[in-house]
């Protein structure tokens, strides 16, 4: 090779550099990430529902098309009724995939590269309520899917130094107590789940940091709050007198039947059940009470916060 290729070659690298391998797997993993995350979608990401409230800006040729902030309320029907295009379908859509759908509709009939705005002003189609020893006590729009517990009483403040050791989480009693009804009285009708604040919040441990799901009850009480689950027993169903019934050492499934008055008629009694809640998850005892009646079975002796129930029969 002569002096003269030798230069036309670096000449040619000058012009022509070669990309340093930690640069070109830089690039790599870059795409790689931004096709993850166009493939995926975000965890948790909220989806719109029927109540929920959203802005609405339209902006096209350098101008505000919409004639300012609009407000839209998603309908019973779960649309949104817009400028230009009417009514468009919104119930079970993310803001991102709502404000496509939009842009998509304007660009096709209206403008020429429009610019929608849209945002969440108002979180009305799920929601939480928390009560007790928070600092801000009452309903909460739940902004993403997997809202947890320890998220809630952040967003309500903190909880006070008040607070006992424990929470309750009732499922699917949002209207309830939006209604005015009582806490002591929704422990009659739900299965509260119990979590252990000072496993929570004193030793940060998560796995008692409960999900929340849409229409949640969060109940903190005071310290000096005899929790109602700890000092009652439940009987329900086909009994003669079904209520809450104040726990005694020592009672068991068939005494607390007898204390509610005994079967009623066209009970179960041999399909009888015993759900007992601990350490947040619930499990179920089936109880024959015929052959505990009979000498048959051994009897269980019930815990603080057990529900015995007794079923309807089949005949």
């Amino acid at each position: 090779m002569n002096l003269c290729q030798k230069d036309v070659q670096i000449n040619s690298a000058l012009r022509n550099p070669q990309p340093p391998i930690l640069f070109t797997i830089s690039v790599l993993i870059l795409v790689i990430i931004c096709w993850a995350g166009a493939a995926f979608p975000q965890k948790g990401k909220y989806i719109l529902g029927i109540g929920d409230r959203l802005s609405f800006l339209l902006y096209a040729g350098g101008e505000n098309q919409s004639g300012g902030t609009i407000t839209l309320t998603i309908s019973e029907d779960g649309t949104v009724t817009l400028p230009f295009l009417g009514k468009i379908r919104a119930d079970g859509l993310s803001v991102d995939q709502l404000t496509h759908e939009i842009t998509a509709g304007l660009e096709a009939d209206y403008f020429v590269d429009p610019q929608v705005i849209l945002s969440v002003v108002d979180y009305r189609s799920k929601r939480v309520y928390i009560l007790g020893e928070v600092k801000k006590p009452g309903p909460y729009g739940m902004e993403q899917e997997n809202t947890t517990l320890i998220e809630l009483i952040s967003k309500s403040g903190g909880a006070t130094a008040k607070r006992g050791k424990k929470a309750f989480v009732l499922r699917g009693a949002y209207e309830d107590i939006a209604s005015g009804g009582k806490i002591n009285d929704l422990f009659e009708k739900k299965d509260p789940i119990l979590v252990d604040l000072q496993r929570l919040l004193e030793k940060g441990d998560l796995t008692a940091n409960v999900k929340l799901q849409p229409d949640d009850v969060v109940y903190i009480p005071p310290r000096a709050f005899v929790d109602i689950a700890q000092s009652k027993i439940y009987v329900m169903g086909y009994v003669k007198k079904p209520g809450i019934y104040e726990f005694q050492d020592g009672i068991t499934a068939l005494n607390a039947c007898l204390l509610a008055g005994g079967v009623a008629k066209f009970a179960a009694p041999n399909r009888a059940t015993i759900s007992r809640i601990y350490d947040g998850k619930k499990t179920i005892v089936e109880i024959n009470l015929n052959d505990v009646r009979k000498g048959k079975a051994d009897d269980v002796v019930l815990k603080p916060g057990d529900r015995v129930f007794v079923p309807k029969s089949w005949l």
